[in-house]
């Protein structure tokens, strides 16, 4: 039995696509919110491992369910690997500052990624930036100024992290749109899988053997503690993560495949929008008016960049 969602792309589908970007940044945004409500109950290094070894075993069973275990094995390995650390990169930097930060804060941050494809367009990719956008990244700078708020007395730098992890996610667009677009989404989980299992195993290997000092262990225990004690409430909300995890960046990867990344960047922005609303939902938090401007300007700076993507790639 083959399942279209997870075998190999055959073709641009933008309307399902759309469909599949918007269920993905929804669904991600509920556990982005959900990690930020458990960091005082696990730590990074602990949930790292935990639900992506529980990604590990859905990805499986969904290959198992497909009839071929190869949609796991990628068809060029650098690329989808070189994403993976990417990618493994970002969520350190992106959820290290959890129990500090608002989710609006962490969205706003992470969503700074189109500024930095557009840096990145001219040394990379040989493309040249153009007046458009260097407007979009002004206004994308100036919006992340507004939320970051550096002026203010209590700004800190953890305020930054999700700012760090927007870089790396900008590399991982440009690796999965450039080198993996023929690979399955499968393959593409499951190398995230392994360099985050990885990645988990190494931190808690490190931190246990050499633990940190304990004031620092005790200001931020979600990244300066190996292990803490594993409750069945951790275990459960790691699976759950899991579902959420995978089930998001399937429909990502597949949505990326499948239709112009200049066609759907704009729609990406709606995660900021999902970030807000589970924020209000679950913490009842609610994005200052200079935070919404800011967010707004963000979101703003990455349409028009993604517009202008498309404009070019039309003339060529």
């Amino acid at each position: 039995m083959k399942l279209g969602l997870i075998d190999h792309p055959s073709g641009d589908r933008p309307i399902a696509a759309l469909s599949l970007l918007l269920t993905g940044v929804f669904v991600l945004a509920l556990q982005d919110s959900l990690v930020k409500l458990m960091s005082g109950d696990t730590s990074f290094w602990q949930f790292q491992t935990l639900r992506s070894l529980g990604n590990l075993s859905f990805i499986l069973i969904l290959a198992l369910a497909s009839g071929s275990l190869g949609l796991m094995l990628p068809r060029n390995w650098r690329p989808v690997y070189l994403r993976a650390a990417f990618l493994t990169v970002c969520m350190f930097f992106f959820f290290a500052g959890a129990p500090f930060l608002t989710v609006p804060q962490m969205a706003a941050g992470l969503y700074t990624y189109p500024l930095f494809v557009s840096l990145l367009a001219a040394p990379v990719l040989g493309e040249t930036v153009g007046p458009w956008r260097i407007g979009a990244l002004l206004a994308g700078a100036g919006g992340a100024a507004l939320v970051l708020a550096p002026w203010h007395e209590d700004f800190s730098a953890v305020q930054v992290l999700p700012v760090i992890a927007g870089f790396f996610y900008a590399c991982n667009i440009l690796t999965l749109r450039r080198a993996c677009r023929n690979e399955s989404p499968l393959a593409l989980a499951f190398a995230v899988g392994i360099a985050f299992v990885g990645s988990g195993c190494i931190g808690i290997a490190l931190l246990s053997a050499f633990p940190l000092d304990a004031g620092l262990r005790a200001a931020m225990p979600f990244v300066a503690v190996g292990w803490p004690e594993l409750t069945l409430m951790v275990a459960g909300f790691a699976l759950f993560a899991s579902v959420l995890n995978l089930t998001g960046n399937i429909c990502l990867s597949r949505a990326y495949q499948t239709a112009d990344a200049s066609w759907l960047a704009p729609m990406d922005f709606s995660y900021l929008v999902f970030a807000a609303l589970w924020s209000k939902v679950i913490f009842d938090q609610w994005p200052t008016p200079q935070a919404l401007v800011g967010m707004t300007l963000i979101g703003g700076a990455g349409v028009v960049t993604a517009w202008r993507e498309r404009v070019v790639a039309r003339r060529g």
